[in-house]
C-alpha cells in the first residue's frame, strides 16, 4: 500500500466535523432528555456519596463528576461540555494544526461523559462507534501541540491501520448478523420490500425506493450482502485496484443508505472510516495535482496483478451468483433470486471463517509493523532514528493491544471462535469495556414491521371529548406532510419512539416519565411535538 499522507488528514478533518455534528445535535435535547426535568434527568445517574475523584472518575468514567467542583448541576455541566466539545471540534475542523492527539483526546474524553450517563437515549451503536472511531484518532493524529509541527510519523501506518480493522469489523459483523438472527425477511431476500416504509424516519425518497419492483428489492438484498460479507476480505488484500473497489463498493452502499432514510452521521462516519482503504496516490488522481504522476510497474508485474485481480472479481460474482441462485428471467425482465444455502451450510462457513479473518488481521498488522520498523532503521541521525524507534515501539504496542481487545466483540459472531480466545483477552476487555473502546456491531439483525408499521400514537384534549394527534418533528405522523430530511441530526426521543412500538411499555419506561411531562406542559417543541396543547390532557 502506498503512502496515506492525505487520507489520514481527510480522515481526522472528517472526525473534526462529525464531533461537532454530533455535539451540536446532542446539546439541542439535553434539557428535554436530560434536564431536571427532563424524561431521564441526569443527575440520578451520578451519585456524590464523597469517595475520591479518582475512585469516581474509575467507577463511572465522566467530567461531570467535577460539576459540584464547578458550581454547576448536572444539566448546566452537560450543556457546558456539549459547548466545549462543539467549540473545540470546530476548532480542529478550521485549523489543521488542532487536529491533533490532544485534541482528539479530549474530545473523546467529553463524549464519553456525554455517554456515561445517557442511558437509552445514547445507546445506539453509533454512539459507541464515534467513541470507538474518537479513540482511535488519539492514536492516528499526530502530536503537533507538544512535539512540534512535524506531521508524518513512521509509525502512521500502523495506527491507521486500526480504522480498516474498525471498518472491517463493522462492515463484516453488520453482514453476518442478518442471518445468524434467523430473520427470514434477510434469508427469504424480502427485507428491502417492508424496510424503506418500516424504517425510523425515512426520507421522501424513501417512497420511491418502495415502489421498485420486487425482484429488484430481492437482488438490492444480495448485493448487500455481497458488500457487507465478501468484499470486506478486500480490505487487506496486497493487490490495490481491489482495495479501491471496495472502498466505492462501501460508499456506494452508505451514500444508498443516506438517500433513503435518514441515520444521522453513522453513514457519514462509516464513510470517513473508509478513507482508511485509500493511498496518497489515489487521492491525487482525485486532486489532480502536479504531483500525481503514474506508477510504473513491469509488464509481468503487470500482467500477474490483472489477472489475480480479475480472478478475485470473478469468484465473488460466481459466489454471489451460486449462493443465491441467480437467474435472468427474458420473460418478467427481471432477475430472479433465492437462497441458496441453508442455515447449517452458512453456521459452517461462519465457523471455518472467523478465525482465518483473525489471522488475516495478524498478518496485516504484523506486515504494517515491520514496515514501519525498516523505515525508522533509514531515518537518519542517531538520535532521531533513537526516537524514532521509541515511538514505533510505543504505537505498534499500543496498536497491537487494541487490535488484541477487538478480538473479544469481533469473534461474538461465532460462539466458538470466541470461546477459544486466550482468557487474558478477556480480562483485559472486561477491564477496559467501561471505556467503550472497542465495541461490537451488527446493525438491522432483524427486519422490523413485517406485519404493518407499527406506531405509538399520543392524543392531547382539553375538554376530554376533542383529542388531536401530537405530530412529533421528525417521526412519521401526518400522512399528509412527506418525511423530513433529518441527517446528520439524531432526534433521539423520536428514535426511542420506534423502538417503543416494536415492544411493551416495560421496556421503555422513559415513555412513562414522557407522558408525566406531557401532562405538565413540560416538553417544548424542539423536544418533541409541533402542536401540544398546552394545559392538554393526554391519550
Amino acid at each position: 500500500m502506498g503512502e496515506i499522507v492525505l487520507p489520514r488528514r481527510m480522515f481526522l478533518w472528517c472526525m473534526a466535523v462529525l464531533y461537532l455534528i454530533a455535539f451540536v445535535s446532542l446539546y439541542m435535547q439535553i434539557p428535554g432528555l436530560y434536564g431536571n426535568e427532563g424524561l431521564l434527568p441526569a443527575r440520578k445517574q451520578l451519585r456524590f456519596t464523597g469517595k475520591p475523584l479518582g475512585e469516581q472518575l474509575l467507577a463511572s468514567p465522566t467530567l461531570l463528576w467535577l460539576s459540584p467542583h464547578l458550581g454547576l448541576d448536572t444539566q448546566s455541566a452537560m450543556e457546558l461540555l456539549c459547548l466545549v466539545g462543539a467549540a473545540l471540534s470546530l476548532a480542529a475542523t478550521l485549523v489543521s494544526a488542532l487536529r491533533d492527539s490532544v485534541v482528539f483526546f479530549w474530545l473523546w474524553a467529553l463524549y464519553l461523559s456525554m455517554y456515561q450517563v445517557g442511558q437509552v437515549f445514547l445507546y445506539f451503536q453509533w454512539d459507541n462507534l464515534l467513541l470507538e472511531a474518537g479513540f482511535l484518532c488519539i492514536l492516528v493524529a499526530p502530536m503537533t501541540l507538544i512535539r512540534g509541527s512535524r506531521a508524518v510519523y513512521e509509525h502512521d501506518r500502523i495506527t491507521f491501520w486500526l480504522v480498516r480493522w474498525l471498518l472491517f469489523r463493522l462492515m463484516f459483523a453488520s453482514g453476518v448478523v442478518k442471518l445468524t438472527s434467523r430473520c427470514p425477511t434477510w434469508w427469504g431476500l424480502t427485507a428491502m420490500t417492508y424496510h424503506y416504509e418500516t424504517q425510523c424516519i425515512p426520507t421522501p425518497l424513501a417512497w420511491f425506493a418502495h415502489q421498485l419492483p420486487v425482484w429488484w428489492q430481492k437482488l438490492s438484498v444480495v448485493g448487500a450482502f455481497v458488500i457487507e460479507i465478501a468484499v470486506p476480505l478486500l480490505f487487506f488484500s496486497p493487490l490495490r485496484r481491489l482495495r479501491l473497489g471496495a472502498f466505492y463498493l462501501q460508499i456506494l452502499l452508505q451514500v444508498l443508505i443516506v438517500l433513503s432514510g435518514n441515520y444521522n452521521f453513522f453513514n457519514l462516519l462509516t464513510m470517513a472510516l473508509c478513507l482508511s482503504l485509500l493511498d496518497d496516490r489515489h487521492v491525487r488522481s482525485w486532486l489532480r495535482t502536479s504531483e500525481h504522476a503514474k506508477h510504473k510497474k513491469s509488464k509481468l508485474r503487470s500482467w500477474l496483478c490483472n489477472i489475480l485481480e480479475l480472478t478475485v472479481l470473478s469468484l465473488i460474482i460466481f459466489g454471489a451468483i451460486v449462493c443465491f441462485d441467480l437467474k435472468v428471467d427474458t420473460t418478467a425482465r427481471a432477475i430472479t433470486s433465492k437462497m441458496a444455502f441453508t442455515f447449517h451450510h452458512f453456521s459452517h462457513f461462519l465457523k471455518s471463517v472467523t478465525y482465518p479473518c483473525v489471522w488475516i488481521g495478524v498478518l496485516s498488522l504484523t506486515w504494517e509493523i515491520l514496515g514501519a520498523m525498516y523505515r525508522c532503521a533509514c531515518v537518519s541521525g542517531f538520535l532521531r532514528r533513537l526516537w524514532s524507534t521509541l515511538q514505533w515501539t510505543a504505537f505498534a504496542a499500543a496498536a497491537a493491544t487494541m487490535f488484541t481487545i477487538s478480538l473479544m466483540p469481533f469473534t461474538y459472531i461465532e460462539y466458538d471462535s470466541n470461546s477459544k480466545l486466550w482468557p487474558g483477552v478477556r480480562q483485559v476487555y472486561n477491564l477496559v469495556d467501561n471505556y467503550q473502546l472497542v465495541n461490537s456491531y451488527g446493525l438491522f439483525r432483524r427486519m422490523t414491521g413485517v406485519g404493518g408499521r407499527p406506531e405509538v400514537v399520543i392524543e392531547g384534549s382539553h375538554d376530554g371529548v376533542t383529542w388531536t394527534e401530537i405530530d412529533f418533528m421528525y417521526k412519521p405522523g401526518n400522512l399528509s406532510t412527506p418525511p423530513p430530511l433529518v441527517t446528520p441530526h439524531q432526534p433521539r426521543l423520536d428514535w426511542q419512539m420506534w423502538f417503543a412500538a416494536l415492544g411493551s411499555s416495560s421496556q421503555a419506561p422513559w415513555f412513562t416519565s414522557l407522558m408525566y411531562r406531557l401532562l405538565q406542559g413540560k416538553m417544548d417543541g424542539k423536544d418533541s411535538s409541533e402542536n401540544l396543547p398546552g394545559d392538554a390532557g393526554v391519550n
